[in-house]
């Protein structure tokens, strides 16, 4: 028995007749008829059942026929991988902050990917850091980074030192993120001081280069809060802040439809000043691709509709 025998069974299955199946075999019926007949003898059982109507297979027939499509599938995959004949799937790799307006930027992208072609998709949500390192060891070929915009020489600095280009995607102050039924919703004006009896739900990993940690932590916490909870995901955070009415967090502005989606408000803090920007990051030879340009424009649309909702 040969893979020959294998394919020879598939396609007289297919065709219900040794004629037709021989026609596309381009082979002649009486080779196609032995070969048959030898492969029965050599498994020892009936694989097809000749009628009036045409042949048909047996119950064992069937089960071989099965395997014998299992086999040859497996066959051809082989074939097209080390042949070249593989097709390649398009990638598309980005880390991000725990941004919404991003997030949902990322899922009218996904919307638009053509399902027709293969593609593989990587969003990880992270700090400046691990952006800048997926970038450099990890294959990802975009991050996109969020900073205070009084941070922004350090990240120049570390940036063209690793050979990353960035560009602006947004410029913002910090809004205060909470739920609608929140006390502090109910203020007409918030003052840094109103925020102290509250629980700030805050990012456990933030960085900026050349500064400790502890130095980065302290400056991003708000002075005179004393309950904090630290998470490193953005699903978490919008449950919280839905669900306990004595939480906030300083967040980039959001989609209304986010809002909507969790009962959330935001509000801004008068006496502060929170600037930040988000920048997009790539080596500097690296050209974008089709799939990276549709990212970008959904991206553009989503700032416009969170600066619009802003005014």
């Amino acid at each position: 028995m040969n893979l020959l025998h294998l394919k020879y069974a598939v396609e007289v299955e297919k065709t219900s007749s040794i004629t037709k199946a021989a026609d596309n075999l381009y082979m002649g019926q009486p080779n196609l008829s032995r070969a048959i007949r030898e492969l029965e003898d050599f498994l020892g059982i009936q694989i097809f059942k000749r009628t009036p109507k045409g042949i048909y297979p047996t119950p064992q027939g069937e089960e071989f026929l099965g395997y014998a499509k299992k086999i040859l599938a497996q066959v051809d995959a082989v074939e097209k991988l080390y042949r070249g004949e593989k097709t390649e799937a398009r990638k598309f790799a980005i880390s991000v902050p725990r941004a919404s307006y991003i997030s949902c930027a990322f899922t009218e992208f996904v919307k638009k990917l053509d399902r027709s072609e293969c593609t593989d998709v990587f969003y990880k949500e992270t700090n400046s850091m691990r952006a800048i390192n997926n970038i450099i060891n990890a294959d990802y070929n975009l991050g996109i980074l969020r900073y205070r915009s009084s941070y922004e020489r350090y990240f120049k600095e570390l940036l063209d030192s690793k050979g990353l280009e960035s560009e602006l995607v947004c410029e913002f102050d910090s809004v205060l993120l909470m739920s609608e039924k929140c006390p502090l919703a109910q203020k007409s004006k918030i003052v840094i001081e109103d925020l102290k009896p509250y629980t700030e739900i805050a990012h456990a990993d933030p960085y900026v280069p050349s500064l400790p940690m502890s130095t980065v932590q302290r400056e991003e916490l708000d002075d005179g809060v004393g309950n904090h909870i630290f998470v490193f995901e953005r699903g978490s955070q919008m449950d919280i802040l839905s669900t306990l009415p004595h939480t906030f967090m300083w967040a980039s502005p959001v989609p209304k439809r986010i809002l909507k989606l969790y009962g959330l408000t935001e509000r801004r803090c008068e006496g502060t000043e929170r600037k930040y920007k988000d920048v997009l990051i790539r080596h500097s030879d690296y050209m974008f691709t089709n799939i990276d340009k549709l990212f970008i424009d959904e991206l553009g649309k989503a700032k416009r509709h969170i600066s619009e909702n802003a005014k």
